[in-house]
Protein backbone atom coordinates (compact mmCIF):
# COMPACT_ATOMS: atom_id res chain seq x y z
CA UNK A 1 0.00 0.00 0.00
CA UNK A 2 1.15 3.75 -0.51
CA UNK A 3 0.82 6.74 0.83
CA UNK A 4 -2.16 7.28 2.64
CA UNK A 5 -4.11 9.79 -0.31
CA UNK A 6 -7.35 10.09 1.85
CA UNK A 7 -9.51 9.22 -0.95
CA UNK A 8 -12.69 9.29 1.27
CA UNK A 9 -11.98 12.72 2.52
CA UNK A 10 -15.02 15.38 2.26
CA UNK A 11 -14.95 18.77 1.23
CA UNK A 12 -15.61 19.86 4.26
CA UNK A 13 -12.19 18.51 5.66
CA UNK A 14 -9.71 20.76 7.23
CA UNK A 15 -7.98 22.81 4.38
CA UNK A 16 -4.72 23.49 3.94
CA UNK A 17 -3.00 26.42 6.02
CA UNK A 18 -2.60 29.33 3.56
CA UNK A 19 0.26 30.14 1.42
CA UNK A 20 1.54 32.45 3.19
CA UNK A 21 1.91 30.51 6.37
CA UNK A 22 3.39 28.05 4.28
CA UNK A 23 6.34 30.37 2.98
CA UNK A 24 7.23 31.73 6.85
CA UNK A 25 7.27 28.22 7.89
CA UNK A 26 9.24 27.46 5.09
CA UNK A 27 11.78 29.85 5.12
CA UNK A 28 11.00 30.83 8.92
CA UNK A 29 14.98 29.84 10.11
CA UNK A 30 16.11 31.95 7.26
CA UNK A 31 13.70 34.90 8.24
CA UNK A 32 15.16 34.89 11.66
CA UNK A 33 18.39 34.05 10.42
CA UNK A 34 19.22 37.38 8.46
CA UNK A 35 17.11 39.41 10.89
CA UNK A 36 19.40 38.05 13.89
CA UNK A 37 22.75 38.93 11.67
CA UNK A 38 21.42 42.08 11.26
CA UNK A 39 21.09 42.80 14.19
CA UNK A 40 24.56 42.11 15.38
CA UNK A 41 25.95 44.16 12.37
CA UNK A 42 27.32 47.78 13.08
CA UNK A 43 25.31 50.72 13.45
CA UNK A 44 26.05 51.42 9.49
CA UNK A 45 22.96 49.68 8.38
CA UNK A 46 20.85 51.27 10.68
CA UNK A 47 20.00 48.94 13.45
CA UNK A 48 20.69 50.38 17.07
CA UNK A 49 21.81 48.69 20.18
CA UNK A 50 18.51 48.77 21.55
CA UNK A 51 17.21 46.76 18.84
CA UNK A 52 20.22 44.17 19.43
CA UNK A 53 18.53 43.52 22.76
CA UNK A 54 15.00 43.20 20.90
CA UNK A 55 16.68 40.34 18.63
CA UNK A 56 18.32 39.07 21.93
CA UNK A 57 14.90 38.82 23.65
CA UNK A 58 12.69 37.01 20.44
CA UNK A 59 10.08 35.02 21.55
CA UNK A 60 10.80 31.35 20.25
CA UNK A 61 7.34 30.12 20.08
CA UNK A 62 3.98 30.17 21.28
CA UNK A 63 2.50 28.20 24.65
CA UNK A 64 -1.44 27.53 25.09
CA UNK A 65 -2.69 25.58 27.68
CA UNK A 66 -4.09 22.11 26.49
CA UNK A 67 -7.87 22.18 26.52
CA UNK A 68 -7.99 18.29 25.68
CA UNK A 69 -6.16 17.45 28.68
CA UNK A 70 -8.68 19.10 31.09
CA UNK A 71 -11.64 17.50 29.32
CA UNK A 72 -11.62 14.15 31.20
CA UNK A 73 -15.91 13.84 31.18
CA UNK A 74 -17.68 14.57 27.56
CA UNK A 75 -20.68 12.56 26.81
CA UNK A 76 -19.77 9.81 24.04
CA UNK A 77 -22.53 11.82 21.62
CA UNK A 78 -20.75 14.76 22.19
CA UNK A 79 -17.02 13.77 21.93
CA UNK A 80 -16.74 13.97 17.50
CA UNK A 81 -17.79 17.49 17.50
CA UNK A 82 -15.57 18.25 21.02
CA UNK A 83 -12.74 16.83 18.80
CA UNK A 84 -13.50 18.53 15.80
CA UNK A 85 -12.81 21.97 17.73
CA UNK A 86 -10.00 20.67 19.49
CA UNK A 87 -8.51 20.08 16.42
CA UNK A 88 -9.24 23.44 15.18
CA UNK A 89 -7.40 24.80 18.16
CA UNK A 90 -4.53 23.09 17.35
CA UNK A 91 -4.57 24.98 13.70
CA UNK A 92 -5.50 27.97 15.16
CA UNK A 93 -2.10 27.94 17.47
CA UNK A 94 -0.61 26.66 14.13
CA UNK A 95 -1.23 29.39 12.07
CA UNK A 96 -0.05 31.84 15.17
CA UNK A 97 2.95 30.28 14.94
CA UNK A 98 3.66 30.37 11.12
CA UNK A 99 2.56 34.44 11.62
CA UNK A 100 5.10 35.19 14.38
CA UNK A 101 7.90 32.91 12.67
CA UNK A 102 6.78 35.66 9.57
CA UNK A 103 6.95 38.91 11.44
CA UNK A 104 10.74 39.15 12.94
CA UNK A 105 11.38 42.86 11.54
CA UNK A 106 7.70 43.65 12.25
CA UNK A 107 8.59 43.01 16.47
CA UNK A 108 11.93 44.03 16.16
CA UNK A 109 10.41 47.44 15.47
CA UNK A 110 7.36 46.63 17.85
CA UNK A 111 7.43 45.72 21.37
CA UNK A 112 4.07 44.99 21.47
CA UNK A 113 3.22 43.45 18.23
CA UNK A 114 3.47 39.54 19.19
CA UNK A 115 0.55 40.51 21.66
CA UNK A 116 -1.46 43.04 19.82
CA UNK A 117 -1.31 41.21 16.50
CA UNK A 118 -0.81 37.26 17.32
CA UNK A 119 -1.58 36.53 20.72
CA UNK A 120 -4.66 38.84 21.65
CA UNK A 121 -6.49 37.59 18.62
CA UNK A 122 -5.57 34.16 19.35
CA UNK A 123 -6.95 34.46 22.47
CA UNK A 124 -10.19 35.71 21.43
CA UNK A 125 -10.48 32.69 18.28
CA UNK A 126 -9.68 30.31 21.06
CA UNK A 127 -12.19 31.64 23.84
CA UNK A 128 -15.13 31.39 20.72
CA UNK A 129 -13.96 27.55 19.69
CA UNK A 130 -13.70 26.57 23.86
CA UNK A 131 -17.58 27.99 23.53
CA UNK A 132 -18.41 25.85 20.95
CA UNK A 133 -17.20 23.12 23.16
CA UNK A 134 -19.11 24.23 26.12
CA UNK A 135 -22.59 23.63 23.76
CA UNK A 136 -21.46 20.75 22.22
CA UNK A 137 -21.03 19.00 25.62
CA UNK A 138 -24.17 20.76 27.18
CA UNK A 139 -26.50 20.66 24.42
CA UNK A 140 -26.18 16.82 25.17
CA UNK A 141 -26.75 16.83 28.69
CA UNK A 142 -23.31 17.10 30.12
CA UNK A 143 -21.74 19.31 32.40
CA UNK A 144 -19.05 22.09 31.40
CA UNK A 145 -16.22 23.05 33.74
CA UNK A 146 -16.50 26.93 33.48
CA UNK A 147 -13.13 27.42 34.31
CA UNK A 148 -11.98 25.51 31.08
CA UNK A 149 -12.81 29.21 29.44
CA UNK A 150 -9.51 30.62 31.16
CA UNK A 151 -7.75 28.75 29.50
CA UNK A 152 -8.14 30.75 25.91
CA UNK A 153 -5.39 33.31 26.64
CA UNK A 154 -1.70 31.84 25.36
CA UNK A 155 2.15 32.89 26.48
CA UNK A 156 5.28 33.15 24.72
CA UNK A 157 8.02 31.22 25.16
CA UNK A 158 11.42 33.75 25.14
CA UNK A 159 15.04 32.20 23.01
CA UNK A 160 17.08 31.80 26.32
CA UNK A 161 20.15 29.59 26.22
CA UNK A 162 20.48 26.14 27.94
CA UNK A 163 23.02 25.58 30.41
CA UNK A 164 23.49 21.83 30.28
CA UNK A 165 24.01 19.19 27.73
CA UNK A 166 22.76 15.96 29.24
CA UNK A 167 20.14 14.41 29.35
CA UNK A 168 17.28 15.26 32.10
CA UNK A 169 18.78 17.87 32.84
CA UNK A 170 17.60 22.00 33.68
CA UNK A 171 16.87 23.59 30.78
CA UNK A 172 16.66 27.51 31.43
CA UNK A 173 14.13 29.84 29.50
CA UNK A 174 10.15 31.35 30.61
CA UNK A 175 7.46 32.53 29.37
CA UNK A 176 6.37 36.13 28.70
CA UNK A 177 3.13 37.37 28.29
CA UNK A 178 1.96 41.57 28.71
CA UNK A 179 5.83 42.39 28.64
CA UNK A 180 6.36 40.18 31.86
CA UNK A 181 8.68 37.29 32.57
CA UNK A 182 7.65 34.26 34.18
CA UNK A 183 10.13 31.26 35.08
CA UNK A 184 7.94 28.41 33.59
CA UNK A 185 8.27 24.77 34.07
CA UNK A 186 7.32 21.40 35.92
CA UNK A 187 9.09 19.24 37.84
CA UNK A 188 8.80 15.67 37.88
CA UNK A 189 10.98 12.47 38.75
CA UNK A 190 13.51 15.33 39.64
CA UNK A 191 13.54 16.61 36.28
CA UNK A 192 13.20 19.91 35.74
CA UNK A 193 12.01 21.25 32.04
CA UNK A 194 11.52 24.99 31.56
CA UNK A 195 10.37 26.63 28.76
CA UNK A 196 12.78 28.46 26.05
CA UNK A 197 15.04 27.34 23.76
CA UNK A 198 17.83 29.48 22.52
CA UNK A 199 16.81 30.36 18.60
CA UNK A 200 19.89 31.92 16.86
CA UNK A 201 20.02 32.55 13.61
CA UNK A 202 22.50 30.35 11.19
CA UNK A 203 24.38 30.59 7.65
CA UNK A 204 22.88 29.59 4.46
CA UNK A 205 24.89 26.90 3.13
CA UNK A 206 23.73 24.98 -0.23
CA UNK A 207 20.66 25.98 0.15
CA UNK A 208 20.08 25.05 4.04
CA UNK A 209 19.61 26.23 7.34
CA UNK A 210 22.94 25.59 9.15
CA UNK A 211 21.75 27.66 12.16
CA UNK A 212 20.53 26.90 15.46
CA UNK A 213 16.70 27.27 13.73
CA UNK A 214 17.14 23.87 11.66
CA UNK A 215 16.36 23.39 8.33
CA UNK A 216 12.48 24.55 8.55
CA UNK A 217 13.06 27.29 10.84
CA UNK A 218 11.74 26.03 13.79
CA UNK A 219 14.40 23.72 15.45
CA UNK A 220 16.28 21.54 16.43
CA UNK A 221 19.04 23.63 18.25
CA UNK A 222 22.30 23.05 18.82
CA UNK A 223 21.20 22.67 22.83
CA UNK A 224 18.84 19.85 21.92
CA UNK A 225 21.90 17.59 21.40
CA UNK A 226 24.14 15.86 23.26
CA UNK A 227 27.51 13.18 22.60
CA UNK A 228 26.04 9.97 24.31
CA UNK A 229 29.95 9.20 25.18
CA UNK A 230 30.02 11.92 27.47
CA UNK A 231 26.48 11.54 29.41
CA UNK A 232 27.06 10.37 33.01
CA UNK A 233 25.28 6.53 33.03
CA UNK A 234 21.69 6.57 34.25
CA UNK A 235 19.67 3.85 32.87
CA UNK A 236 18.88 -0.14 34.07
CA UNK A 237 17.86 -2.27 31.04
CA UNK A 238 13.89 -2.86 31.25
CA UNK A 239 13.79 0.25 33.05
CA UNK A 240 10.21 1.44 32.02
CA UNK A 241 8.56 4.96 33.07
CA UNK A 242 8.47 3.91 36.35
CA UNK A 243 11.53 3.20 37.08
CA UNK A 244 10.91 -0.57 37.70
CA UNK A 245 11.36 -3.46 35.44
CA UNK A 246 8.36 -4.19 32.92
CA UNK A 247 8.78 -7.77 34.67
CA UNK A 248 10.93 -9.06 37.48
CA UNK A 249 11.24 -12.34 38.81
CA UNK A 250 7.66 -12.94 40.32
CA UNK A 251 3.85 -12.07 38.53
CA UNK A 252 3.59 -12.36 34.67
CA UNK A 253 7.45 -12.98 33.05
CA UNK A 254 6.75 -14.17 29.47
CA UNK A 255 6.24 -11.83 26.48
CA UNK A 256 4.75 -11.74 22.99
CA UNK A 257 6.57 -10.26 19.52
CA UNK A 258 4.86 -9.60 16.53
CA UNK A 259 6.30 -8.76 13.71
CA UNK A 260 5.37 -5.95 11.55
CA UNK A 261 8.02 -4.31 9.38
CA UNK A 262 9.59 -1.04 9.38
CA UNK A 263 7.09 0.98 7.24
CA UNK A 264 8.83 0.09 3.95
CA UNK A 265 5.50 0.63 1.99
CA UNK A 266 5.94 4.22 2.74
CA UNK A 267 2.36 4.24 4.46
CA UNK A 268 2.24 7.92 5.75
CA UNK A 269 -0.23 10.35 6.77
CA UNK A 270 -0.34 13.33 8.77
CA UNK A 271 -3.94 12.52 10.59
CA UNK A 272 -4.12 10.73 14.05
CA UNK A 273 -7.57 8.92 14.35
CA UNK A 274 -7.53 8.87 18.10
CA UNK A 275 -7.00 12.61 18.83
CA UNK A 276 -9.15 13.78 16.09
CA UNK A 277 -10.67 11.11 14.30
CA UNK A 278 -12.81 12.58 10.95
CA UNK A 279 -10.30 15.96 11.03
CA UNK A 280 -7.89 15.82 8.10
CA UNK A 281 -3.79 16.87 9.20
CA UNK A 282 -5.42 16.88 12.94
CA UNK A 283 -1.75 15.88 14.12
CA UNK A 284 0.35 18.15 11.93
CA UNK A 285 3.18 16.02 11.39
CA UNK A 286 3.79 12.70 9.88
CA UNK A 287 3.24 9.56 11.09
CA UNK A 288 4.80 6.09 10.35
CA UNK A 289 2.10 2.84 10.27
CA UNK A 290 3.28 -0.55 10.56
CA UNK A 291 0.56 -3.11 11.81
CA UNK A 292 -3.25 -1.82 10.08
CA UNK A 293 -2.92 -0.45 6.78
CA UNK A 294 -6.20 1.45 7.08
CA UNK A 295 -5.52 3.69 9.51
CA UNK A 296 -6.26 7.55 8.79
CA UNK A 297 -8.65 9.76 10.26
CA UNK A 298 -11.54 8.94 8.55
CA UNK A 299 -11.45 4.95 9.65
CA UNK A 300 -13.44 3.72 11.92
CA UNK A 301 -13.44 0.25 13.83
CA UNK A 302 -15.33 -1.45 11.40
CA UNK A 303 -12.68 -0.83 8.37
CA UNK A 304 -9.94 -1.12 11.11
CA UNK A 305 -10.80 -4.49 11.76
CA UNK A 306 -11.36 -5.48 8.26
CA UNK A 307 -7.88 -4.51 6.91
CA UNK A 308 -5.01 -5.73 5.95
CA UNK A 309 -1.88 -5.63 7.83
CA UNK A 310 2.12 -5.96 7.80
CA UNK A 311 2.40 -7.78 10.64
CA UNK A 312 3.72 -11.56 10.19
CA UNK A 313 0.80 -12.71 12.34
CA UNK A 314 -2.40 -12.16 10.66
CA UNK A 315 -3.94 -12.40 13.54
CA UNK A 316 -2.27 -8.62 14.54
CA UNK A 317 -4.04 -6.17 12.42
CA UNK A 318 -3.42 -3.43 15.50
CA UNK A 319 -2.08 -0.08 14.44
CA UNK A 320 0.50 0.81 15.55
CA UNK A 321 1.89 4.60 14.68
CA UNK A 322 4.40 7.37 15.61
CA UNK A 323 6.34 10.60 14.34
CA UNK A 324 8.53 9.91 11.53
CA UNK A 325 12.28 10.76 12.12
CA UNK A 326 14.34 13.03 9.64
CA UNK A 327 17.34 14.47 8.61
CA UNK A 328 17.56 17.87 7.78
CA UNK A 329 20.32 17.66 5.19
CA UNK A 330 18.87 20.06 2.90
CA UNK A 331 16.48 17.05 1.02
CA UNK A 332 13.16 17.73 -0.21
CA UNK A 333 11.02 14.91 0.74
CA UNK A 334 7.65 14.43 -0.84
CA UNK A 335 5.95 16.55 1.72
CA UNK A 336 7.65 19.44 1.28
CA UNK A 337 5.04 21.25 0.14
CA UNK A 338 1.96 20.02 2.06
CA UNK A 339 0.08 20.39 5.47
CA UNK A 340 1.81 18.58 8.27
CA UNK A 341 5.50 18.68 6.02
CA UNK A 342 7.12 21.50 4.83
CA UNK A 343 3.86 24.01 5.07
CA UNK A 344 4.33 23.09 8.62
CA UNK A 345 8.37 22.87 9.71
CA UNK A 346 8.59 19.19 9.17
CA UNK A 347 11.25 18.73 6.67
CA UNK A 348 14.17 16.94 5.76
CA UNK A 349 14.54 13.59 4.57
CA UNK A 350 12.11 10.80 6.42
CA UNK A 351 14.24 8.12 7.65
CA UNK A 352 13.12 4.22 7.78
CA UNK A 353 13.97 2.24 10.86
CA UNK A 354 16.13 -0.02 10.49
CA UNK A 355 14.48 -1.99 12.90
CA UNK A 356 11.03 -1.93 14.76
CA UNK A 357 10.57 -4.10 17.51
CA UNK A 358 6.91 -4.51 18.81
CA UNK A 359 6.65 -6.98 22.30
CA UNK A 360 4.51 -7.20 24.73
CA UNK A 361 5.64 -8.19 28.70
CA UNK A 362 3.44 -8.76 31.94
CA UNK A 363 3.16 -7.69 35.09
CA UNK A 364 5.32 -7.68 38.33
CA UNK A 365 2.75 -7.87 40.42
CA UNK A 366 0.40 -10.98 38.65
CA UNK A 367 -1.26 -11.85 35.89
CA UNK A 368 -2.46 -9.79 32.81
CA UNK A 369 -6.07 -9.74 31.18
CA UNK A 370 -6.70 -9.35 27.62
CA UNK A 371 -6.92 -6.35 25.88
CA UNK A 372 -10.41 -5.47 24.52
CA UNK A 373 -10.94 -4.70 21.01
CA UNK A 374 -10.16 -1.19 19.61
CA UNK A 375 -8.51 0.00 23.18
CA UNK A 376 -6.70 3.06 22.01
CA UNK A 377 -3.66 4.03 24.11
CA UNK A 378 -1.29 6.95 23.50
CA UNK A 379 1.71 7.45 25.43
CA UNK A 380 3.93 10.29 25.39
CA UNK A 381 2.97 13.90 24.56
CA UNK A 382 3.45 15.64 21.24
CA UNK A 383 3.09 18.92 23.09
CA UNK A 384 5.45 18.24 26.25
CA UNK A 385 7.83 21.04 25.05
CA UNK A 386 4.49 23.76 25.77
CA UNK A 387 2.64 21.78 27.93
CA UNK A 388 5.53 20.59 30.56
CA UNK A 389 6.36 17.11 31.02
CA UNK A 390 3.97 15.27 33.22
CA UNK A 391 2.85 12.84 30.20
CA UNK A 392 6.08 12.87 28.65
CA UNK A 393 7.59 9.24 28.42
CA UNK A 394 10.67 9.66 26.03
CA UNK A 395 13.53 7.10 25.98
CA UNK A 396 16.54 8.37 23.64
CA UNK A 397 19.68 6.47 23.63
CA UNK A 398 22.38 3.96 20.95
CA UNK A 399 22.83 0.85 20.42
CA UNK A 400 25.93 -0.02 23.18
CA UNK A 401 24.59 2.60 25.71
CA UNK A 402 20.78 1.44 25.96
CA UNK A 403 21.90 -0.17 29.29
CA UNK A 404 23.73 2.96 30.55
CA UNK A 405 22.24 6.22 28.96
CA UNK A 406 18.25 7.15 28.27
CA UNK A 407 18.10 10.93 27.63
CA UNK A 408 14.42 12.70 28.52
CA UNK A 409 15.41 16.00 26.41
CA UNK A 410 18.29 15.45 24.28
CA UNK A 411 18.85 13.75 20.67
CA UNK A 412 21.63 11.34 20.74
CA UNK A 413 24.83 11.73 19.02
CA UNK A 414 26.51 8.32 18.51
CA UNK A 415 29.74 7.54 17.98
CA UNK A 416 30.75 5.51 14.58
CA UNK A 417 29.12 1.97 14.19
CA UNK A 418 26.37 2.59 16.79
CA UNK A 419 22.69 3.57 15.53
CA UNK A 420 19.87 5.68 17.36
CA UNK A 421 17.23 4.17 19.86
CA UNK A 422 14.03 5.22 20.69
CA UNK A 423 12.04 3.00 22.81
CA UNK A 424 8.99 3.83 24.43
CA UNK A 425 7.15 1.69 27.43
CA UNK A 426 2.99 1.97 27.01
CA UNK A 427 0.56 2.06 30.01
CA UNK A 428 -0.14 -1.29 31.20
CA UNK A 429 -3.42 -0.66 33.18
CA UNK A 430 -6.74 -0.27 32.29
CA UNK A 431 -10.07 0.70 33.97
CA UNK A 432 -11.91 -2.43 32.84
CA UNK A 433 -14.24 -0.32 31.10
CA UNK A 434 -13.36 2.35 28.46
CA UNK A 435 -11.59 1.39 25.24
CA UNK A 436 -11.15 5.20 24.73
CA UNK A 437 -11.37 8.13 27.31
CA UNK A 438 -12.67 12.33 26.55
CA UNK A 439 -8.89 13.15 26.60
CA UNK A 440 -7.60 10.02 25.80
CA UNK A 441 -5.45 8.95 28.64
CA UNK A 442 -7.22 8.08 31.79
CA UNK A 443 -8.68 4.98 30.99
CA UNK A 444 -5.42 3.78 31.18
CA UNK A 445 -2.48 4.25 33.57
CA UNK A 446 1.02 3.25 33.91
CA UNK A 447 1.29 0.92 37.27
CA UNK A 448 2.15 2.19 40.87
CA UNK A 449 5.93 2.13 42.31
CA UNK A 450 4.97 -1.26 43.80
CA UNK A 451 4.48 -2.84 40.28
CA UNK A 452 0.33 -2.59 41.34
CA UNK A 453 -2.31 -1.33 39.30
CA UNK A 454 -4.56 1.64 41.00
CA UNK A 455 -7.57 2.14 41.52
CA UNK A 456 -9.21 -0.81 40.21
CA UNK A 457 -7.58 -0.99 37.40
CA UNK A 458 -6.74 -4.28 35.67
CA UNK A 459 -3.12 -5.30 34.57
CA UNK A 460 -2.63 -5.75 30.63
CA UNK A 461 -0.01 -6.69 28.40
CA UNK A 462 2.59 -3.60 28.18
CA UNK A 463 3.24 -3.18 25.00
CA UNK A 464 6.95 -2.11 24.25
CA UNK A 465 8.33 -0.51 20.86
CA UNK A 466 11.90 -0.09 20.28
CA UNK A 467 13.17 1.64 16.81
CA UNK A 468 16.34 2.22 15.64
CA UNK A 469 18.04 4.24 12.98
CA UNK A 470 20.93 5.09 10.76
CA UNK A 471 21.20 8.26 11.51
CA UNK A 472 24.05 10.79 9.95
CA UNK A 473 25.98 12.11 12.74
CA UNK A 474 24.95 16.07 12.86
CA UNK A 475 28.08 17.90 13.98
CA UNK A 476 28.26 21.01 16.27
CA UNK A 477 30.28 23.85 15.26
CA UNK A 478 30.53 26.87 17.19
CA UNK A 479 27.45 26.46 19.00
CA UNK A 480 24.90 25.65 16.05
CA UNK A 481 24.28 22.17 14.82
CA UNK A 482 24.85 21.29 11.11
CA UNK A 483 22.71 17.73 9.70
CA UNK A 484 20.77 17.86 12.44
CA UNK A 485 17.84 14.99 13.16
CA UNK A 486 14.60 15.37 14.68
CA UNK A 487 11.08 13.84 15.13
CA UNK A 488 7.99 15.71 13.12
CA UNK A 489 6.40 17.65 15.86
CA UNK A 490 3.07 20.56 15.90
CA UNK A 491 5.56 23.10 14.53
CA UNK A 492 4.95 25.79 17.95
CA UNK A 493 6.98 22.50 19.73
CA UNK A 494 9.97 23.74 17.63
CA UNK A 495 10.86 19.70 17.07
CA UNK A 496 12.29 19.26 20.75
CA UNK A 497 13.30 15.57 21.66
CA UNK A 498 10.60 15.53 24.83
CA UNK A 499 7.75 15.69 22.19
CA UNK A 500 7.91 12.03 20.91
CA UNK A 501 5.16 9.93 21.66
CA UNK A 502 3.35 6.33 20.11
CA UNK A 503 -0.16 5.42 19.52
CA UNK A 504 -1.42 1.88 19.61
CA UNK A 505 -4.93 0.78 18.85
CA UNK A 506 -5.76 -3.22 19.75
CA UNK A 507 -7.50 -5.31 17.05
CA UNK A 508 -5.37 -8.59 18.08
CA UNK A 509 -8.07 -11.36 16.94
CA UNK A 510 -9.64 -13.24 20.10
CA UNK A 511 -7.48 -16.06 19.80
CA UNK A 512 -4.75 -14.10 19.11
CA UNK A 513 -5.12 -11.76 22.05
CA UNK A 514 -5.91 -15.02 24.38
CA UNK A 515 -2.91 -16.80 22.74
CA UNK A 516 -0.71 -13.75 24.20
CA UNK A 517 -2.29 -13.86 27.92
CA UNK A 518 -1.66 -17.10 27.91
CA UNK A 519 2.46 -17.24 26.96
CA UNK A 520 2.51 -13.90 29.23
CA UNK A 521 0.97 -15.44 32.40
CA UNK A 522 2.92 -18.98 31.54
CA UNK A 523 6.29 -17.71 31.41
CA UNK A 524 6.67 -18.64 27.92
CA UNK A 525 8.16 -16.36 25.06
CA UNK A 526 5.94 -16.26 22.01
CA UNK A 527 5.38 -14.94 18.71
Amino acid sequence: MGRNTRKRRSSMATKAIAASAALALGGGGLIWANFYASAHESNSNGWSQNQTKAAAAQVATISCPDVGQKLTNVPQNARQGVATELANLDKQITEAYARLASTRQAQAGDSGFVQNAIVGPLKEKRAATIDRIRIDIQRVGGQFNTSLSQLAACTTQTAAPQTNAGGGQQQNGGQQQGGQQQNGGQQQGGQQQNGGQQQNGGQQQGGQQQGNGGQGGNGPVAADFVDITKVQGNAQLGVGQNGLPANGNSGSRGSFTTKCGTNANKNHNTDNVIVAPGVANGAHHLHDYVGNQSNDAFANDQELAGAQTTCQNQGDKSSYFWPVLRVQDGTKDFDQNNDGGGKEGNVGKILQASQAQIKFVGNKKGNVVAMPTALRIITGDAKAFVNGNANANVNWSCTGFENKVQLKDKYPICPQGSQVVRTTDFQSCWDGKNIDSANHRTHVAFVQADGTCANGFKAIPQLQVRLVYNVPAPKLQNGTVVNPYAVDTFPENLHKPITDHNDFINFFSTNTMNKMVNCINTGKNCQ
